[in-house]
């Protein structure tokens, strides 16, 4: 039986470089208060949301990507030649082939990077971060681009009182690259199909192509009580969870960083996880709204670039939503 020769990564990796774009058109409550009967402290009580970015018809899915990502490949001191592959998680990128991972690879300039789509929702940032880190470890690329990126106004329902105010676009990305000390802990991950009903799309595209009732485009919808309940009681023992495999306590944090779906939801697991006063808590949802597989590595960027965080700070990263899926990790940020 012939030996197949073992892989040479790194030992370890890390978070290099991170990066973000933020459409130019801020959308306040007014806006959305046009096509729903509500008002605007009723968002903010429920979401703690007040503005939101919407995308231009030139903010497409992959030129909100590539401006993230030339941010992240500069901060981590490296040229785009050098990334090994490109990971984009989105689920606002409406052809189904090619993955637009290939376009971005090639405009930022990669040497022929692999590059692909992953569908996990709100938790795909915590997906790509996992599989980035998995090939850098096992040596199949030295560095990795992962990219969170949505255009979520093209998938809102503006008269959908439940949801029209939750959804905002943007891009953030993260460069992994090798490390020789564990600076990217284990990752809690998982799905739970049988909730699959709770945030879904409403009717498929084949319904839409095919008429059948509906002439209405395809949206977003949620069962809002029953989502929350989740994040809320489940979402903080996942949390706990990956504290618990990275072999530290909420006392060693210096930021967390959960997905950016509500602010009441942030708030129930900040006390849920007991975090002491000195750990930085990201509320990035009060200005972006909820960017999905965007909202962690914005958030991230904002924390680093209000200096409200440092690199070197232990982070805790945890994103959850439509599948039910989740991904939760401890990181050092770059």
């Amino acid at each position: 039986m012939a030996k197949i020769k073992p892989s040479q990564g790194s030992p370890y990796a890390r978070i290099m470089g991170v990066g973000g774009y933020r459409p130019t058109r801020v959308v306040p409550n007014e806006v959305i208060l046009e096509t729903i009967d509500s008002s605007d402290e009723w968002i903010r009580s429920r979401s703690g949301i007040a503005t939101r970015h919407w995308a231009s018809d030139e903010e497409t899915v992959a030129a909100m990507s590539i401006e993230a990502s030339g941010k992240a490949i500069a901060d981590a001191g490296i040229t785009a030649d050098r990334i090994g592959a490109v990971v984009v998680s989105t689920v606002s990128h409406f052809s189904q082939t090619p993955a637009i991972a290939t376009e971005i690879a090639y405009k930022l300039g990669t040497d022929k990077a692999p590059a692909f789509d992953i569908s996990a929702g709100c938790a795909g940032f915590g997906y790509g971060l996992t599989l980035a880190k998995g090939m850098v470890v096992e040596g199949s690329a030295e560095y990795v681009l992962v990219i969170g990126v949505e255009r979520l106004s093209d998938l809102t329902d503006l008269e959908d009182r439940a949801t029209a105010f939750l959804f905002g676009d943007g891009a953030g990305a993260v460069v992994v690259g090798p490390s020789k000390e564990p600076h990217i802990g284990p990752t809690v991950w998982g799905s739970e199909g049988d909730k699959s009903e709770t945030i879904k799309q409403t009717v498929p595209w084949s319904d839409y192509r095919d008429g059948k009732g509906r002439a209405k485009f395809p949206a977003i919808t949620q069962e809002g009580q029953a989502v929350f309940r989740w994040a809320v009681f489940e979402m903080a023992k996942v949390a706990q969870q990956a504290l618990d495999a990275a072999g530290i306590a909420a006392a060693d944090l210096d930021v967390f960083i959960p997905h950016q779906a509500n602010m009441r939801i942030i708030d129930s697991m900040v006390k849920t996880l007991k975090l002491p006063d000195h750990v930085t808590v990201a509320r990035d949802v009060e200005t972006t709204g909820n960017t999905s597989a965007a909202s962690i590595p914005l958030a991230m960027e904002r924390l680093l670039a209000t200096g409200q965080a440092k690199s070197g700070d232990t982070a805790l990263v945890i994103g959850f939503g439509a599948g039910l899926v989740y991904a939760a990790t401890v990181v050092t940020l770059p």
